[in-house]
């Protein structure tokens, strides 16, 4: 997951620093979801947990309410049919796995799931969601980028 995360930094690095930001924080979720110790969650520290669920609510947070906006509208304003079309079919499933974050959260954010016997599966479940998440999001912002640095490249 972290080599994703750094491949990503790599290819979209410099497009924008908003882009920028939230690849950083992608980082910073990676580390603290690896800091969880995921195959023993039972040694999982209350202040780490309490820590990732921060920082995964930051996270899927900027990418609902910065992220996805501006590349709707930077594909819409480049009338990027692609990009609007694939958007379509990436936001549900972005959507549905933001759902399963957002109530993890709920139940862990003050650590009181760390006596659950179920909490090492359900990291493990959530790592994996994640991980489709990531590179859902890498898609569209590489479909988006490349369209728009096209368009403006022959404007």
């Amino acid at each position: 997951m972290l080599e994703s995360c750094r491949n990503a930094q790599e290819r979209w690095g410099g497009v924008h620093l908003l882009i920028d930001r939230w690849l950083q924080e992608r980082h910073a979720l990676i580390n603290a979801f690896d800091g969880l110790h995921v195959s023993d969650a039972a040694t999982a520290s209350r202040s780490a947990l309490q820590k990732f669920c921060e920082i995964l609510l930051d996270y899927v947070s900027a990418g609902h309410f910065e992220i996805y906006e501006q590349l709707l509208n930077e594909a819409e304003a480049f009338g990027d049919k692609r990009g609007l079309d694939l958007a379509r079919q990436i936001y549900p499933r972005i959507e549905a796995i933001t759902e399963v974050a957002v109530a993890f959260n709920d139940r862990c954010d003050n650590g009181d799931c760390l006596n659950s016997p179920g909490l090492p599966d359900e990291l493990k479940r959530l790592g994996q969601l994640l991980h489709e998440r990531f590179e859902l999001e890498d898609c569209l912002i590489e479909v988006l980028h490349t369209a728009h640095k096209q368009a403006a490249a022959t404007a």
